[in-house]
């Protein structure tokens, strides 16, 4: 089975004549370690803050790591480092919140990007690409988070205007759907389903009637190269907000039945053994433009064969 190469969608590389200097928050994450990869193959000097607790072994040798005690150090990374661009994708997921994940979930995902900015203010960097999600879009909606993750997102979204008005930041959000691809350690869909195949045991899931939009990861992080390259042509004390979408909507039904074709092997799956989540995204949200020059090529029925490749090759 032949690996999927994308073609190549734009003649300029994220680092042009100058090696360009980046810097990304989670990076250890599944998306943060295939975008360092991919910014770095794209011959840029790539940095990364990792957060005590992170394992630092994820990150190729070629990632320049600094260590961070709870935002304690960003001032002088960023001070030293003084990148041209930052990718802030540090963020930390959690579906359904209990009161003792309150306190987390904004350090996480507003005062930690609230300490990085004002470090980058500081030091005079002021070219972000921050990271959405479509489920600040709660049916379709302009603005209705789907749980407390996804108002933090939007929160912090409050705090990056303050610095494009008051410090002359550029900044570029990306709006995230659900993502998959090779190395993906996170208890999500196909690995679920992957284990039910090799395990034999059945799958409890809801009616499957909602529909998903999946991207595959070479998709999302050309998407954000392309952002970067954008910032870096564009005006200072601008605020883009950009969707990244496959383009295709399916049913969670119609998924597994795509998985168990590549797989060429049926999953035991009790639909409807689980009722749907309160607020279940049934339809994601539609609005919103890609990035200048990005669109999806790698298609689901591609994207499961790759996975599955790479799955059998570790």
């Amino acid at each position: 089975m032949s690996k999927i190469i994308p073609k190549k969608r734009h003649a300029m590389t994220l680092a042009s004549s100058n090696q360009l200097c980046v810097l990304l928050t989670g990076a250890t994450g599944f998306v943060g370690r295939h975008l360092a990869s991919h910014l770095a193959a794209h011959g840029a000097l790539v940095h990364a803050v990792v957060r005590s607790g992170r394992n630092s072994n994820l990150l190729p040798p070629y990632i320049t790591q600094h260590m961070d005690s709870e935002g304690e150090e960003l001032a002088r990374i960023i001070e030293n480092v003084r990148p041209d661009i930052v990718f802030h994708l540090a963020s930390l997921y959690i579906t359904d919140h209990k009161p003792q994940d309150i306190n987390i979930l904004i350090n996480s995902n507003v005062l930690f990007g609230a300490r990085l900015m004002e470090a980058m203010s500081n030091a005079g960097v002021r070219r972000l690409v921050n990271t959405g999600t479509s489920w600040q879009h709660f049916n379709g909606d302009q603005y209705d988070p789907v749980n407390l993750y996804a108002a933090t997102k939007q929160a912090f979204e409050a705090i990056i205007s303050y610095y494009v008005s008051a410090r002359g930041f550029s900044v570029t959000t990306l709006k995230l759907y659900d993502t998959y691809g090779p190395a993906d350690s996170r208890p999500k869909l196909f690995h679920l389903l992957r284990n039910a195949a090799e395990k034999g045991e059945t799958l409890r899931m809801s009616p499957g009637e909602q529909l998903l939009d999946i991207v595959h990861i070479k998709d999302v992080v050309e998407a954000f190269r392309l952002a970067g390259i954008h910032l870096l042509r564009g005006k200072s004390g601008t605020q883009d907000f950009y969707t990244v979408s496959s383009g295709r909507c399916l049913p969670l039904r119609e998924i597994v039945g795509l998985f168990e074709k590549v797989i060429a092997q049926p999953i035991p799956v009790e639909w409807g053994a689980r009722s749907y989540r309160t607020r279940e995204v049934m339809q994601p949200w539609r609005g919103g433009n890609s990035v200048p020059g990005w669109t999806p090529e790698i298609s689901l029925e591609d994207g499961l064969k790759d996975l599955i490749h790479a799955s059998e090759l570790s």
